[in-house]
């Protein structure tokens, strides 16, 4: 039996990772899952992803946990012995590492060296983990290339996810760890991260409050909905990446639409949707903006290697993707009423 572990596994993309796997392989694999459950936003929905998980298959082994507690991931290490590791385990958020930097320390660069140091003496067959489309930082060539200058974050967390690929990079080099890292592009989609825009946007516009556009609506996005997302991954899995001239065995991806999209235009489609559902009757006000420290103008893939590799080509628009969160925010707080 194929065991994998994944960090985060409360979280948005991690509990969808994990249901997918479940759904295509049934018994035929063993998850493990960490995950600190801390309240950076509702733990409640972090319990109710977990749940479904626990009541979908018996393979699925829970662990409370912080991956910056070295202990804490060499005993799991230990027990489990994982084949592949997806680490998506991570302090989320740009505004938020202005405010609050120890966070992202001690979980992207501590947890994630925890991780790394596990994988060198519990050697595993992959090693995935999540970086970002902030390592762009304020680059003006579009769409982003892997290829790219990535040198210049505008925050924190831009620079925690750069720091992730240099040392899965180096520890890919120096003992051999096959790793992927995977820069997602803005994820959306139902049971999705309460401090993402449309998430909030829809909360606010729900209680009749006013709506923050920032940079006066002259903003871009590529967004991309969740089971695109962990269709991407779950064909990534299986195939590490060869060894390069040097030996390294290590390859990073862009993960996202390709498709960016205006921000009024994301703001006026949620809207739509809303009305459609019966939750609002007419558009909510708004007000306009200036740029926020650690925000960038826009977001664009380029996920050519990704669809050549793995033909990796996102199928859902951002119109039906808004339509399906919508309508489980509906019944998740509104109970359909």
């Amino acid at each position: 039996m194929k065991t994998i572990l994944i960090t985060g596994i409360a979280g948005f993309i991690g509990s969808f990772l994990a249901k997918r796997i479940f759904q295509e392989h049934g018994q035929d694999v063993c998850i493990v899952g960490i995950d600190n459950m801390n309240d950076y936003y509702d733990v409640s929905l972090k319990e109710h992803r977990l749940q479904q998980l626990l009541g979908l298959n018996a393979n699925l082994h829970f662990i409370k946990g912080d991956l910056a507690d070295k202990e804490k991931v060499f005993e799991t290490f230990e027990k489990y012995h994982p084949d592949v590791v997806v680490n998506l385990a991570a302090q989320a958020g740009v505004r938020y590492s202005i405010t609050n930097p120890d966070a992202y320390i001690q979980s992207n660069i501590i947890g994630f060296f925890n991780i790394l140091e596990a994988c060198r003496h519990y050697p595993v067959a992959h090693l995935l983990y999540a970086s970002s489309s902030s390592v762009y930082g304020l680059n003006k060539k579009v769409p982003y290339s892997v290829d790219d200058k990535v040198d210049n974050p505008v925050s924190l967390y831009a620079a925690t996810k750069k720091s992730n690929e240099l040392m899965a990079h180096a520890y890919s080099k120096l003992y051999g760890i096959p790793s992927t890292g995977l820069r997602f592009f803005t994820v959306y989609g139902p049971m999705g991260r309460p401090d993402m825009a449309y998430f909030s946007f829809t909360r606010k516009i729900l209680k009749g409050e006013t709506i923050q556009i920032f940079n006066h609506g002259d903003m871009r996005r590529d967004f991309t909905y969740i089971d695109d997302i962990v269709t991407g991954i779950n064909a990534i899995i299986p195939s590490p990446p060869k060894a390069s001239e040097d030996g390294t065995r290590y390859t990073v991806y862009n993960i996202g639409n390709n498709q960016p999209e205006g921000l009024l235009y994301f703001v006026e489609t949620l809207e739509k949707n809303l009305m459609a559902e019966g939750l609002i009757d007419k558009p909510v006000e708004k007000e306009f903006l200036p740029m926020q420290p650690g925000d960038v103008y826009q977001t664009y893939a380029d996920v050519a290697p990704l669809e050549r590799d793995f033909g990796f080509k996102p199928s859902t628009s951002l119109d039906s993707g808004l339509a399906q969160f919508v309508r489980w925010y509906k019944s998740y707080y509104h109970g359909d009423k």
